[in-house]
């Protein structure tokens, strides 16, 4: 155990938003998602955990306790300000490597003063902080600096530029890249894959997979909660239980608990009945005294087995059809350029049948929101044709309207937009996105960002449209909106074209891809799984690119002439076994060096022995493994 909250509750205001708090960190390197609606407290738990807000004090003999072993450093992602905004993204993110600087001008002082102090205390103080300095990545900093700036889509360009040249996302990913890089022993993250694209989301994976560290997840990322971590806690009407496992072993392991616990209560509950049963018909009977009391005694001792909490699987709804219906054909795209002042991607091809989804993916800039705004009318092609198919009613959503502004109460905004709607009709309307009560008469603004979009959407379903283009749909929705909205598009009769980052949404709801790539963009007839299999391809094709001609890999087999084969292979492995005897000779004349008593005290002229005897080993393992390679090759022949 790093890491542990006991019989803790957290309050917003005057309102207690978790209660009966039992989560802890078990191990130092445990993954750990933590799911729920939004709301529950999930981000309240992260805070708990950073310390940024207290366990609230009750007036109880419980322990109420957070326990820590050691003095783990926490590091929570959140939005922040940057102390100088005019210094640049490399010194601002290098800034984490202070201590590493710090320490490694340590170790060069030290190896100065063994030169001329070869105390047993100083040698074992260097070795310690050595041990340290390599556990914490000193010597590969700046190797993994490069790698993380150019994954969140930073360029060098980028790397000279202000910070207050940075739009806020881009502020968000350099904070993120800053913690990373600070690599503290329990790393909080919360809903870290917004605004990320697909290629950055896969590389995130696997950096948190071999994070040699604990990290604890809040994220609607089905998939990234799946792909990473092996514990999962869930919070629901303000309880938190932990389940072992990821977050599809986690609904299993939910839905059989469920299962288990009505069986058990059902079975106990029908027990009691009968138990009652009996009592009552016989408890004027005096010769069945005794017997009557023993079955309320039975009733009494009994360890009562709650009924069961119904999954929190309240969400928004709506039975909405198309108001007319369209031709067989609902969009086709010939050579068409979108872009602003310039080109930013060209489509080349797309016949789009009536009652199709299609799902778009791509980096950050590649043009997906722009094509969308284009086929919209938005703005104007660069080049190229696109034309929908007859009676095309389109429903639009845009990003951009989690941020809608309105000083209207919120049943004013939206009957503004359907006048004609008796105050029934409206307050149904917005019921059914869960807006009911006295919430209709908050003012817009005052609005979450998921509530706005459960907003836009309900004005969006309410017109009948037949085809719907939908930027972003899933960003603010927790899971069970996003499994809502996922049957919706499955079930609506219309065609749909969207761009999402959720790659179980895209997976789910589309028949068909198309992926704004880097060179080109390219459409997956058949689906998620397609494309998946594709850039699996691909990237085994960068990683191993083995170009064969025609005379290395020629359609019919050709004879081989096994005695020249192994007359060849033999030279081959005469001539390893000749390099690995020069190899170790060379390794034993510099360990004599290493443990000559004149260079005793010289940690300098050690250090590069050691370093030469590091690298000549190196070379020696990769020609046994060739030797190996060879004779195999010569045993088969």
């Amino acid at each position: 155990m790093i890491y542990q909250i006991h019989n803790g509750a957290a309050m917003y205001g005057a309102e207690t938003i978790l209660r009966d708090i039992n989560f802890e960190i078990k191990n130092d390197k445990e993954k750990i998602a933590i799911v729920g609606r939004n709301g529950c407290g999930k981000t309240t738990l992260l805070k708990l955990i950073a310390g940024e807000i207290d366990l609230v004090k009750r007036d109880s003999d419980e322990d109420i306790y957070i326990a820590k072993t050691g003095n783990p450093e926490i590091g929570y992602l959140k939005q922040m300000t940057f102390e100088d905004d005019s210094i640049t993204l490399e010194d601002e993110v290098k800034k984490v490597f202070a201590p590493i600087k710090r320490m490694q001008q340590e170790l060069d002082e030290m190896v100065a003063r063994l030169e001329t102090e070869s105390t047993p205390e100083l040698v074992k103080k260097y070795t310690t902080l050595q041990e340290h300095f390599n556990l914490i990545g000193g010597y590969y900093y700046e190797k993994e600096y490069e790698v993380v700036i150019k994954k969140f889509g930073f360029t060098e360009t980028d790397k000279k530029k202000p910070i207050r040249e940075f739009s806020g996302g881009q502020r968000t990913k350099i904070a993120f890249v800053k913690l990373l890089l600070e690599k503290p022993d329990i790393l909080l993250l919360d809903e870290p894959t917004n605004h990320l694209d697909i290629e950055t989301v896969e590389w995130l994976e696997g950096y948190l997979k071999d994070y040699p560290r604990a990290v604890v997840i809040v994220s609607h990322d089905r998939m990234f909660i799946d792909n990473i971590c092996d514990v999962v806690y869930e919070i629901e009407y303000g309880k938190i239980k932990r389940y072992s496992g990821n977050y599809t072993k986690f609904m299993d392991l939910k839905r059989e608990a469920y299962r288990k616990q009505l069986k058990d209560y059902t079975a106990q509950q029908a027990e009691i009945k009968r138990l009652e049963t009996i009592v009552e018909k016989y408890k004027n009977t005096p010769s069945k005294v005794a017997m009557t009391r023993s079955k309320l005694k039975a009733i009494e001792h009994m360890e009562k087995i709650d009924c069961p909490d119904r999954y929190d699987t309240k969400s928004f709804k709506a039975s909405f059809v198309p108001r007319r219906e369209t031709g067989k054909d609902a969009l086709f795209i010939k050579d068409l350029s979108v872009g602003y002042d310039k080109e930013i991607a060209v489509l080349k091809n797309l016949d789009m049948k009536r009652g199709e989804k299609i799902g778009i993916i791509g980096g950050n800039g590649a043009g997906k929101s722009t094509f969308l705004k284009t086929i919209v009318g938005a703005i104007k092609p660069l080049s190229g044709e696109f034309r929908y198919g007859v009676n095309t009613d389109i429903g639009y959503f845009d990003q951009q309207m989690a941020q809608y502004s309105s000083d209207k109460r919120l049943i004013d905004d939206y009957w503004d937009v359907f006048p004609t709607l008796t105050e029934t009709e409206v307050r149904n309307d917005l019921g059914a996105f869960l807006f009911s009560g006295d919430d209709v008469f908050k003012q817009v603004n005052m609005l979450s960002g998921g509530e706005k979009v459960r907003l836009a959407l309900c004005k969006m379903f309410k017109t009948g449209p037949n085809f719907l283009i939908l930027d972003e749909p899933t960003n603010h929705m927790d899971i069970v909106g996003k499994e809502t909205l996922e049957s919706m598009l499955k079930d609506f009769e219309g065609s749909v074209i969207f761009v999402s980052h959720d790659r179980y949404f895209v997976k789910r709801v589309s028949e068909k891809v198309i992926d704004f790539g880097k060179d080109e963009v390219k459409v997956y007839q058949f689906g998620y799984d397609e494309y998946e299999e594709a850039r699996k391809k691909a990237l085994e094709t960068d990683s191993f690119k083995t170009t064969k001609t025609a005379e290395e890999a020629p359609k019919k087999p050709q004879p081989v002439n096994i005695g020249k084969e192994k007359s060849k292979l033999n030279k081959k492995i005469e001539k390893i076994e000749a390099e690995i005897a020069e190899l170790e000779a060379k390794i034993e004349a510099e360990k004599k060096e290493l443990n000559d008593p004149k260079w005793a005290s010289s940690y300098s002229h050690l250090t590069e022995i050691q370093g030469n005897i590091d690298k000549l080993e190196e070379e020696l393992l990769v020609k046994m493994e060739e030797w190996g390679e060879f004779d195999k090759k010569l045993s088969e022949l």
